[in-house]
């Protein structure tokens, strides 16, 4: 017996079918909320977040793969440029672990 499967990815604003279509999260009130939305239903949603957003502060942590990925310092800096740094003026700064805030202070004020 053979069988097809076959995956469909649907946007859950339009309900229409779409390749491209991502799941994104976000939290309101504490309830956290998972959307699947094309490119298109995905802006729409970022432009109607866009002024409370921008008004918001971050609170805890991304999660997820992109969180993993990222290899950047709260300044947006990638870590091993300000070791490097460090150690080429004088910082005592270990190769691994967190970078301390005086240290990117320095460097960000140094560039």
């Amino acid at each position: 017996m053979a069988q097809k499967i076959v995956t469909l990815y649907i946007d859950d604003l339009t309900g229409e079918e779409a390749e491209d279509t991502a799941t994104h999260t976000f939290s309101l009130d504490g309830v956290s909320y998972e959307i699947d939305l094309g490119p298109d239903s995905y802006e729409q949603m970022l432009q109607a977040f866009g002024p409370f957003v921008k008004a918001a502060r971050r609170t805890g942590k991304a999660k997820g793969p992109a969180a993993r990925r990222r290899t950047k310092s709260g300044e947006g800096e990638d870590t091993a440029a300000i070791r490097t740094w460090a150690k080429a003026n004088g910082y005592a700064v270990n190769d691994r672990g967190r970078v301390p805030a005086e240290i990117r202070e320095a460097f960000t004020q140094a560039r």
